[in-house]
């Protein structure tokens, strides 16, 4: 509810979409920072009590958005509480991702990836459609920041419900060498850095229509992000994300995940040009699901690949360079391009999105790494 409400709501206040984009930086910026620090705590300390403080500082951030929308309160005091709903977001992460796969047996772990994807998307597209709802009935920007902070007990409530099996360490690295021995888990693993890379370069560049959604919705369809309309545009295009991260762990899961990354790739070209093109609201609306279910059936599969071949103990120090690829560059590109729509409109931005798809659908050929590099499928020792 909160990455529909807040955009639309500061667009509507300033007509930019570089402000839009400053918005996403202080949500996702702190993936930049934060997400090797956080890896290092996720394999290190433990994690229960790290993720129930985590929730904590973004309840507490996420209630403080609720007078300062229903006061119109000065934009950067807005960005100040989305940077510390980013912090804990930014903490949590690593930590979060490390958990999931120690739950379940390692030949369910790709339909428990698939699983979780598909329970954020599927906030995605229930979360505009309660936006719409409520909206409809006189529910204001402040109110749904106060529904949304609740929602997080949610999360605390479950933490609190199952039991975290122990880590085993081993070889713990001490001092500065913990923040750099993720990266040199993973430049061991030659799949595992052309994957990191092909996902630094997609959410850079393939990626800010994301976060600048109602620039985008407003400049390429007309349609305004401040009515029903777009909440239900994006609500389709969750839906196709959703549908996406859950073919994967049911229609596709028999499927080599290396070759579905690149069809994802494929996928999301030819509907991001697509996307482009379109000029109203309902080409907008077909385009968008598709491009929402390649998406998230890339994305997920690149996951899963790169979940798969890690232990348990270094997890979390890997998993805070995918944080870092995926969430870190996101608001760069956003950043990037907020000021090309401005300046050239949407069109411009997701044609080159497109384009550089395409260039990752050739690159991201992880059979040919794994045939070159054979020692590679080797779990690495830490």
């Amino acid at each position: 509810m909160q990455n529909v409400v807040l955009p639309a709501y500061v667009y509507d206040r300033t007509d930019s979409a570089a402000t839009v984009a400053y918005l996403v930086f202080a949500q996702l910026g702190p993936q930049l920072l934060f997400s090797i620090p956080a890896g290092v705590i996720a394999d290190k300390y433990d994690r229960r009590r790290w993720l129930f403080n985590m929730q904590y500082i973004q309840i507490a951030c996420s209630l403080g958005l609720a007078p300062l929308a229903a006061t119109d309160s000065p934009i950067w005091m807005l960005f100040m509480m989305q940077l510390g709903v980013g912090i804990g977001n930014a903490l949590n992460a690593p930590a979060w991702s490390a958990l999931l796969p120690s739950l379940v047996p390692k030949e369910d772990l790709p339909g428990a990836i698939s699983l979780n994807s598909t329970v954020i998307n599927g906030s995605r597209v229930i979360g505009p459609i309660i936006v719409a709802l409520l909206s409809a009935v006189g529910v204001t920007t402040s109110e749904f920041f106060l529904i949304n902070a609740a929602t997080y007990l949610f999360v605390v409530f479950a933490l609190a419900q199952i039991t975290i099996p122990p880590v085993v360490r081993h070889n713990m690295e001490e001092g500065w060498r913990q923040f750099t021995s993720g990266i040199r888990i993973a430049r061991a693993r030659p799949a595992l850095t052309r994957l990191l890379l092909t996902m630094c370069s997609f959410a850079l560049i393939s990626l800010p229509y994301v976060g600048l959604f109602p620039a985008v919705a407003r400049n390429n369809f007309g349609i305004d992000e401040s009515t029903s309309l777009y909440r239900w545009l994006y609500a389709t295009w969750a839906f196709g994300a959703f549908a996406g991260g859950l073919s994967l762990g049911t229609i596709f899961v028999g499927y080599d995940k290396r070759k579905l990354i690149r069809a994802g790739f494929a996928l999301f070209a030819i509907a991001m040009v697509s996307f482009a093109m379109s000029r109203s609201a309902v080409p907008a609306f077909i385009t968008g699901a598709v491009l929402g279910f390649a998406y998230f059936l890339t994305t997920t599969s690149m996951n899963t690949v790169l979940q798969s071949r890690l232990e348990s103990s270094v997890r979390g120090r890997v998993m805070s360079l995918w944080f870092l690829a995926f969430g870190g560059t996101i608001p760069i590109g956003n950043l990037i391009f907020g000021p090309v729509i401005d300046q050239f409109g949407a069109q411009s931005m997701l044609l080159i999105s497109a384009g550089w798809s395409l260039v990752l659908f050739w690159w991201c050929n992880l059979v040919k790494v794994d045939e070159k590099f054979p020692k590679g499928l080797e779990l690495p020792e830490n």
